[in-house]
């Protein structure tokens, strides 16, 4: 059985994350208006939520290791060749990510929290013994020394936009989450509950402990960069707040809820769709160059979120899949044969 809840919370995500990339792109300086406030809620948690739902997917899946090696390499060469014009590709993390899972597939789910914990205390040494900022420039934007076999993995390992210590955790809380019975609405609420507290009690605590020792503001930050212990809490418990919110909500949408669930399905080939048409035609006509103010970016995002629910409507009478997640199932699902089907 399909949960169609997973699929909504997915479309959340990829809303999240086309504004906040779309306002980062379009250099846009947040203000103290309500337009910033939502884009800044947003920032570091649209892309753990993510990361938690194809751990979620993944422990639904069974994790089958011949597929999982297949989809781990076709989304690293597409990553890396996103990486020559997308500096924040999250791709060929995600590649690395599913490698880290194929390590755990065997293990208990109280296994899987204390590795998702484990990485999240060896990011937090990291950030303690080594120097977080080598090989960036903070004021463009770029990592200098990425296309090196030392830069490309202190990148992916430790400093990169979404590094494998520790966002592989959210990974792992993701496995973690698939192997409960989220059909049921008893853990939905437990889901949305604890989540939500786990969030809101991490940036109290945290904002309390930083304004008392301001040597421990930059550890104990709720913001992705760098991402510290606080940070993986909150946007852990924002995370799982929002897939039981969406395992909740979704009975009651009805009709209304496909139109949400569509594109939710087809997250591969909407991420690249709003860096090459959303963020690429912004570039085009001269919407990249900072003259934009908060209102515009968030109205601009929204119009492109209500394109891609209208495509993922009209493809519907096209294909089953979209584009790129059809050729990722041709290509990493292994084939039945005849002697097999039952």
């Amino acid at each position: 059985m399909r949960l169609d809840g997973l699929d909504l919370a997915r479309f959340a995500a990829f809303a999240g994350m086309v504004f906040v990339n779309f306002r980062l792109a379009a250099q846009v300086v947040p203000g103290d208006d309500i337009y910033s406030a939502f884009t800044g809620l947003l920032e570091g948690r649209a892309a753990a939520l993510f990361v938690v739902l194809a751990g979620v997917g993944f422990a639904l899946g069974r994790g089958e290791v011949r597929g999982t090696l297949i989809r781990a390499g076709l989304l690293f060469a597409l990553g890396m060749a996103n990486m020559v014009l997308f500096d924040a590709d999250i791709l060929h993390f995600y590649a690395v990510y599913f490698l880290v899972a194929l390590m755990f597939v065997a293990a208990s789910t109280r296994m899987l929290w204390l590795g998702a914990a484990g990485f999240i205390l060896a990011a937090l040494i990291g950030l303690i013994l080594f120097n977080y900022e080598r090989g960036w420039d903070w004021q463009t934007l770029t990592y200098a020394d990425f296309w090196t076999l030392p830069g490309f993995l202190r990148h992916t390992f430790y400093n990169g936009w979404h590094p494998v210590i520790p966002w592989a955790a959210f990974f792992l809380i993701g496995m973690a989450l698939g192997r409960m019975s989220l059909a049921q609405r008893r853990v939905q609420v437990q889901l949305l509950l604890w989540g939500s507290a786990v969030a809101l009690i991490t940036r109290w605590l945290a904002g309390l402990l930083a304004a008392t020792d301001p040597e421990l503001a930059e550890l104990l930050t709720t913001a992705p960069v760098p991402p510290g212990p606080a940070y993986m809490l909150a946007a852990s418990g924002s995370a799982v707040a929002a897939i039981g919110a969406a395992l909740l909500v979704a009975p009651y949408l009805g009709k209304v809820l496909g139109w949400f669930t569509r594109p939710g399905r087809q997250a591969l080939t909407l991420y690249l769709a709003h860096i090459y048409l959303g963020m690429g035609v912004m570039d085009e006509i001269g919407l990249l160059k900072g003259q934009l103010d908060p209102a515009e970016i968030f109205w601009i995002s929204s119009g492109f979120i209500a394109v891609t629910v209208i495509y993922a409507w009209a493809w519907q009478f096209v294909a089953r899949y979209g584009p790129l997640e059809a050729a990722m199932r041709a290509l990493s699902h292994r084939p039945v044969a005849e002697g097999d089907r039952r």
